[in-house]
């Protein structure tokens, strides 16, 4: 039932065109199954609101399961109900049948009248009698919107045999529009149909028969795609302006946090390109000093949408959120990005692109700027400059960049590995490109400091590619870092590794990486105070960062704040469950508060997740050793020694056994085979509690001085 019309005399009368929505089959869903139902419809509500600002439109209300929405133009009404089919088409075709959405659309221009919040009139009802007949997944038209849009749209639209519109006297001409993949499949039947296969004619009744292969639903996309959304429109151009649209002043917001981009390319290899944009996009507004973005390793919790809008800021403590899609054809892409205050719910701004994959880093810094406007955010002069480094670049450079950080994120040997492979590719298409060669300095350090590779052979790399990324690029704060790494664990040449550190974090002070870094290496120092502080300021960068929990668990622990330590690394596994390093290192400060039977458990836990973990084994192996279980100790030794024979095994952790068994000579011996290979976990020897009982020893003390001098022996 409509709404009467009001007759007070408050009224706003004006033309307008007016979209109806509506979810196909919600109520006999709801029916079967409400808890699916009600998730569907939120994320149906999710979708549509995250096209509407795009083009321009307010929405009046919610209708049930469905919207009513206000446009200034009938183009801009039909082009973002085509949007959003095309992103439902997009979003089902990777889910399965009994989780797709289905969406009417009905659009009319007419006289309407404004009253309050709500909106009334004949052009209401219209557009209300219309959308039912949008059978499936489809937009009908009023004749009078046809009429308007009918030479400005790449689409093909069929009229329907006399229609009748409910409690509508004056008789009216629908239209349906053909989308691009109910084209392309109608196409397959006619052909089908000359060759004589019994396919019957016209659109289906349902779009579930038509969506039921997501294969299918992914060619169309692919293929028909770069027909539709990648080419020029009419009367536009391929690198036209981004559409921007703000529908309510935002106020000042000082912190924000990027919700994982959706990708809407029909093909989940592409999940790399939607992650990748995702990080550049918290790296660029992590640039505007102003507001405080969360990093990539918390944000990545919410991929998926699980999680509300509400429940995302909540967890992050931010004010609002960046939500959009990104899509990718060949060398184009298209990226949608909104703005969303987490209390209120409502969309702040939006804007879209569709540019060259060469533009990558370009746009994510025109959003920053855009956002940091809105927000009321003040750039400074150092804020403005980091922005304006974007630069475009080869798409093939810039998709194998993104592959590399994708399995940059892996940390196994493989993952190393592959990434280390595209990085290497980027580099080979244009060597001066800076950004390839410090994912490569940072692929080996990975490598060396996660025992994958010998330092000795990694580290003189990573040397190598972060001296190349600092000579191409002397603004870009990865270079800096990354040698500082190298010359804190590599060359112990702790002045000029303090030099690099401050450097890369003058040149990017957001970032949880180089605060990490640079936490690590003031603790090897035994500057505890400086490093605890440097760590909570990386977890208000990333507050979910498991891995940093886990830093500063680690860093309490050689500081003897135990009971600190033992906090860090519980908020690190309940992060990440299956994360065996904090269960062996919290089994490390079971160790050092007397909680032996503790610090066992928590070593054969670790174990369990990771076999293969030498520093599980190592510590495990040490704590036999203190609890007086030689022969358990010699074992793990031993397996110690057979997981040498498949891969690189630290000589820092076998000494550690024998300290444990109190082999204090033949320990050291093991700490200088772990010297002369360079070993990066030399840098914090004499902070490590597991060789207090050697600090008086003179063999030690010699040992600790020849580091400290850069591996010179005075």
């Amino acid at each position: 039932m409509m709404p009467p019309m009001p007759n007070d005399g408050s009224e706003q009368r004006k033309l307008a065109a007016i979209m109806f929505t509506d979810m196909v089959g919600y109520s006999a869903l709801a029916q079967r199954d409400e808890a699916l139902a009600l998730e569907l419809l939120a994320e149906s509500q999710r979708l549509l609101r995250t096209q509407f600002p795009l083009f321009n439109g307010r929405e009046v209300k919610t209708t049930g399961d469905g919207f009513l929405v206000e446009f200034p133009s009938a183009l801009q009404a039909t082009q973002c109900a085509m949007e959003i089919q095309r992103a439902v088409v997009a979003r089902n075709s990777t889910q399965p049948g009994e989780r797709q959405i289905h969406v009417r659309i009905g659009i009319h221009v007419g006289d309407v009248v404004h009253r309050e919040a709500d909106m009334y009139g004949d052009g209401v009802n219209i557009a209300a009698r219309i959308e039912p007949l949008a059978i499936g997944g489809g937009i009908c038209l009023s004749d009078a919107v046809y009429g308007q849009v009918r030479n400005k749209l790449d689409a093909q639209m069929t009229k329907l045999d006399a229609p009748e519109l409910k409690n509508i006297e004056l008789p009216i001409d629908v239209y349906r529009v053909v989308l691009p993949w109910e084209e392309a499949k109608a196409k397959g039947k006619r052909q089908k149909e000359e060759t004589g296969a019994a396919v019957g004619r016209g659109v289906p009744s349902s779009r579930a028969g038509a969506l039921k292969s997501a294969a299918v639903v992914a060619v169309v996309l692919l293929a028909v795609g770069v027909g539709w959304w990648l080419v020029p429109k009419r009367g536009s151009s391929t690198n036209a302006a981004p559409v921007a649209v703000r529908s309510v002043a935002p106020g000042r917001i000082m912190s924000l946090a990027v919700k994982p981009l959706d990708d809407f390319s029909g093909d989940t290899n592409n999940a790399y390109l939607s992650d990748g944009m995702t990080e550049a996009l918290c790296a660029a507004l992590g640039n505007v000093s102003a507001l405080r973005v969360p990093g990539r390793s918390s944000v990545m919790r919410f991929k998926g949408g699980q999680k509300s809008i509400s429940e995302m800021a909540k967890e992050l403590n931010v004010e609002a959120v960046v939500e959009g899609s990104s899509q990718r054809a060949g060398s184009r892409m298209m990226i949608t990005v909104q703005l969303i205050d987490a209390a209120t719910d409502r969309h702040l701004w939006a804007t879209n692109y569709q540019r060259d994959l060469s533009d990558f880093f370009v746009v994510q810094s025109e959003v920053a700027r855009a956002i940091a406007t809105e927000v009321q955010a003040r750039l400074t002069p150092e804020d403005q400059a980091r922005l304006a480094r974007a630069r475009p670049a080869n798409p093939e450079v810039m998709e194998a960049c993104l592959l590399g950080i994708h399995y940059w994120w892996q940390p196994s040997e493989e993952g190393i590995t592959n990434g280390l492979r595209y990085f290497e590719k980027a580099i080979g298409i244009d060597p001066s490109y800076a950004p390839a060669h410090a994912g490569k300095a940072l692929i080996y350090e990975i490598a060396a400091e996660w025992k994958f590779w010998p330092a000795r052979l990694a580290m003189p790399k990573a040397r190598q590619a972060a001296q190349k990324a600092i000579e191409f690029d002397p603004m870009f704060a990865d270079g800096y870092s990354a040698m500082g790494v190298v010359q804190a664990d590599f060359d112990w040449d702790w002045a000029s590794a303090e030099k690099s550190f401050r450097r890369a974090l003058e040149l990017n002070p957001n970032s949880s990486l180089m605060l990490d870094s640079y936490a690590w290496f003031l603790a090897g120092r035994g500057r505890f105070e400086e490093a605890i502080t440097l760590m909570k300021r990386a977890l208000e960068v990333d507050p979910l960062g498991n891995g940093l929990h886990d830093d500063l668990g680690n860093i309490y622990h050689n500081a003897g704040q135990f009971e600190r330590a033992l906090t860090e690394f519980a908020r690190a596994l309940e992060l990440n469950p299956k994360d065996s390093g904090p269960r062996a290192k919290r089994a490390a400060t079971y160790r050092e508060l007397g909680r032996t039977a503790e610090s066992l458990a928590e070593c054969e836990a670790a174990l369990r997740i990771d076999p293969d973990s030498a520093s599980a084994r190592a510590t495990y192996g040490y704590g036999l050793g203190i609890a007086g279980r030689r022969d358990e100790a010699l074992k793990v030794l031993a397996d110690l020694d057979r997981l040498s024979e498949k891969r690189y095994v630290s000589r820092f952790d076998q000494a550690k056994i024998y300290l444990g068994l109190g082999q204090k000579d033949v320990a050291m011996d093991w700490y200088e085979k772990a010297y002369n290979e360079r070993d990066p976990a030399m840098s914090y020897l004499r902070v490590d509690p597991v060789t207090a009982s050697l600090r008086n020893e003179p063999r030690f003390q010699a040992l600790v001085k020849t580091v400290e001098n850069g591996g010179k022996e005075k």
